[in-house]
């Protein structure tokens, strides 16, 4: 899915520097301030076990120039990976899960932005969960949010003694993230909180109107909620998650947003980007719950059955040599009997069984046995080869 819309594979270290994670998620956000795995190392160093994504991409787009000499170029990347939360563990939230996500930097055409959803619904259509909703907002820019900051403080302001602790603590700290919490009364409380959609400067105003109208040129389906913050500090303009049934309260299989501000943060040039994470675990849970399953492989390779010692030594070299030509080939070093061999084969998936017994050596024969439709074919030794490139004809 990432190569049909030319994204290409990055791969960062499992941990890094915990500053990378202090300055870029933000020192308020839970995330850094209850979820991180940090620890000292010999040396000294504070590092910290991966707990998103974007973050360490950038560090290794800087670090590594993969945007070259042209600083208007737009690199697209992608990754799978683990990461690691401290949290209670529940149905669709880990302490470690695995987490796909896209970077596209370097622009910050709103095009972009409705390329990155536009992936990620594609994305859930083709896995079999089509009822994904896509939730839309923008969460500003720095010239727009500190005053908007200052008008929430002042509407909610007489109502924070009734919220729980954390939102106290949010009020104070980060105004923003009191939209995140899940407290029933808290949200009661911010139901009539002015939003920062309503709240934009004109930049920003004109970038949300166009990623909108981006959506509807490509046919992507969305719904507008000003209560979509995201839980990182990084995040400008665009914010956007990925919600469905089945996962109770943990309703998001995926999220993201632009955070045109981060790279600079991270030590490199203004440079806007745009992304999304999402766990792989609920995506899995999900499809589960539709009562999708995993769609078996289809059957490849020979596996080689020697029956006594007299076949072991053809049957060895038989194997090597599928392998050498790039057949998925195995064969049982135990030398056990034929049923337990066959039985093997089966449940290997293998495509053939490759049956060499007495018979067979003194014919200078290989019974080759098709593990799906069970007709056995005499071949000679020296046309497997040949006779496997000629079945492969035959089924294309």
């Amino acid at each position: 899915m990432c190569r049909r819309f030319r994204y290409s594979e990055i791969r960062t270290p499992m941990f890094e520097d915990t500053d990378l994670f202090l300055r870029s998620v933000g020192k308020e956000t839970d995330i850094v301030s209850k979820e991180m795995y940090t620890f000292e190392d010999r040396g000294g160093r504070s590092l910290t076990l991966r707990p998103e994504g974007t973050a360490p991409v950038v560090r290794a787009f800087l670090e590594d120039n993969l945007q070259g000499q042209d600083r208007e170029r737009l690199t697209r990347l992608f990754y799978l990976a683990p990461v690691f939360r401290y949290d209670r563990p529940q149905a669709g939230r880990y302490r470690q899960h695995h987490q796909a996500g896209i970077e596209a930097i370097g622009s910050g055409a709103p095009g972009v932005d409705a390329e990155v959803i536009h992936l990620a619904m594609t994305f859930y259509h083709a896995v079999g969960i089509p009822q994904v909703r896509a939730l839309l907002n923008s969460v500003g820019c720095p010239v727009c949010r500190p005053t908007y900051l200052a008008a929430l403080k002042a509407a909610v302001g007489a109502r924070v003694v009734e919220m729980c602790g954390d939102c106290a603590r949010r009020y104070e700290e980060n105004p923003l993230r009191l939209f995140d919490c899940k407290v029933e009364s808290c949200r009661a409380s911010m139901a009539e909180a002015p939003t920062q959609v309503d709240n934009l400067c004109e930049e920003c105003a004109g970038h949300f109107a166009e990623v909108q109208t981006s959506l509807k040129v490509i046919g992507v389906e969305y719904e507008l909620d000003p209560r979509i913050v995201r839980g990182l500090d990084y995040y400008t303009k665009t914010a956007f998650e990925f919600v469905t049934t089945g996962l109770g309260a943990q309703d998001a299989v995926g999220g993201g947003g632009r955070y045109d501000g981060l790279v600079e943060q991270c030590g490199g040039p203004a440079t806007p980007g745009v992304g999304l994470g999402m766990g792989i675990e609920r995506v899995l849970l999900v499809r589960q719950g539709l009562g999708l399953h995993e769609v078996e492989p289809e059957r490849e390779g020979v596996y080689v059955i020697a029956l006594g010692d007299e076949a072991w030594e053809t049957a060895y070299r038989l194997v090597s040599g599928l392998r050498k030509m790039g057949v998925p080939a195995d064969i049982d070093y135990r030398k056990r009997s034929m049923r337990a061999q066959m039985k093997q084969a089966d449940a290997g998936g293998f495509r053939y069984a490759a049956i060499l017994g007495e018979d067979e050596i003194k014919a200078g024969q290989i019974t080759m046995r098709d593990m799906t439709s069970t007709e056995q074919t005499a071949v000679a030794m020296g046309e497997v080869a040949g006779w496997l490139a000629a079945q492969d004809e035959v089924a294309t």
